[in-house]
């Protein structure tokens, strides 16, 4: 089943159908109804697009009933970082349009809006990327197909004190993910025997890197550890420390794969070359089946290169395929959630599978250089960690 344009319509009210009709026909009672709420419009709408690719390819590929039932997506649009207006929207899915189950935010404050609202109407609520460990401990419903950020920073740490570097300073986002990548990171490279010799916060919201960078260069640390979220962030920061020579001065440049987000990366140029990253995807995965995942993503929008968030909505909506799937049909958020918290599965980014003890997902973690394959600037594993579990839990 191909997905057109035309069939897409996004917005704070859109609703689409996202597949066709199973033998209940157009009845209300043979719909099941997914609320998927993303930040379309704003600074994060590119991450928001990633994310609705990955999601209409799996419905593209699941074909066309479930159950003998239809899916509808209702997608709304929360502008950017807005926590009452996700609260809000959460509300009305769940009390006007009587969703079943609600999924995707790129964001993690528009997800702990939406916890209590998951909680209190018992819909499990799939996370698709926000980042930030606490989030599933906020709501019983809440189950997680993304990752954490202390999943990423702390192999990162232990690799980086394992090849020579004994000394490092932190530059992070400052609101939950980043704070979360600074612990984490911190935590593991003190531990292994590291000394992390000073820190930086820059602001969430249209942040002026050049000061930071220059901070760091100041201090002549070996290392800098770094987060800051992928898309323009991630281009503003590496353009900051490419006009000051971070890495010409000799300190090395480290961070979670938000860094070299493959969705921008070819617009970082040569200055992204050799900057080593941890993550749980790379669009380069060697893999048949992220092959498949990465051409059929393309076939359906070839202007974004597939990338984490891509994987996370693809792999969140194929989970809840599943669990329609073993509950036939008949929508209890209860046994949806045992089946979540039991859930395994080959993803295109490798074995996942969700530890029942805080429905956070189990997944190896790649160690990764920039490095030009070809005309592409691209994140190439060359080490794995395999199973990791959320550390900040």
């Amino acid at each position: 089943m191909k997905i057109s344009k035309r069939g897409l319509l996004i917005g704070s009210t859109a609703a689409i159908l996202a597949s066709g009709l199973g033998a209940s026909g157009a009845m209300a009672e043979g719909t099941i109804k997914i609320g998927v709420i993303l930040e379309y419009s704003g600074p994060f709408a590119v991450q928001a697009k990633e994310i609705d690719n990955g999601i209409n390819l799996a419905l593209e590929q699941r074909g066309d009933s479930i159950a003998g039932k239809k899916i509808e997506i209702i997608r709304k649009d929360t502008g950017g970082p807005k926590p009452d207006v996700a609260k809000r929207l959460a509300t009305e899915l769940v009390t006007r349009d009587k969703v079943d189950m609600l999924a995707g935010v790129v964001l993690t404050p528009n997800a702990l809006a939406i916890a209590d609202v998951a909680t209190q109407a018992k819909v499990p609520f799939v996370i698709m990327n926000a980042a930030t460990s606490i989030i599933t401990a906020k709501s019983p419903y809440i189950v997680r197909f993304s990752f954490t950020l202390p999943q990423v920073s702390a192999p990162l740490a232990e690799w980086a004190f394992k090849n020579g570097i004994k000394e490092a300073y932190t530059l992070v986002s400052d609101y939950g993910p980043g704070l979360d990548a600074e612990a984490s990171f911190k935590k593991a490279f003190t531990a292994a025997g590291g000394k992390i010799v000073g820190d930086v916060r820059v602001p969430l919201s249209n942040p002026d890197f050049a000061p930071y960078v220059q901070r760091v260069k100041d201090a002549k640390p070996q290392a800098v550890f770094v987060f800051v979220p992928a898309g323009a962030q991630a281009i503003g920061l590496m353009k900051a420390a490419a006009e000051r020579e971070l890495v010409k001065s000799g300190i090395q440049m480290i961070g979670t794969g938000d860094m070299t987000d493959d969705a921008v990366l070819q617009s970082m140029g040569d200055a992204a070359l050799g900057l080593v990253t941890s993550h749980h995807y790379s669009y380069a995965h060697k893999s048949p089946h992220n092959k498949a995942f990465t051409d059929g993503v393309e076939a359906i929008d070839n202007s974004l290169r597939p990338d984490f968030m891509t994987v996370g909505g693809y792999d969140g909506m194929i989970a809840i395929y599943k669990v329609i799937e073993q509950l036939k049909g008949k929508m209890d958020g209860d046994k949806a959630m045992a089946i979540f918290k039991s859930m395994k599965f080959e993803s295109p980014r490798g074995p996942i599978a969700i530890d029942p003890a805080t429905r956070d997902i189990v997944q190896d973690v790649y160690i990764r250089r920039v490095e030009k394959v070809g005309d592409k600037l691209v994140n190439v594993e060359f080490d794995k960690i395999p199973s990791v579990k959320d550390p900040g839990k």
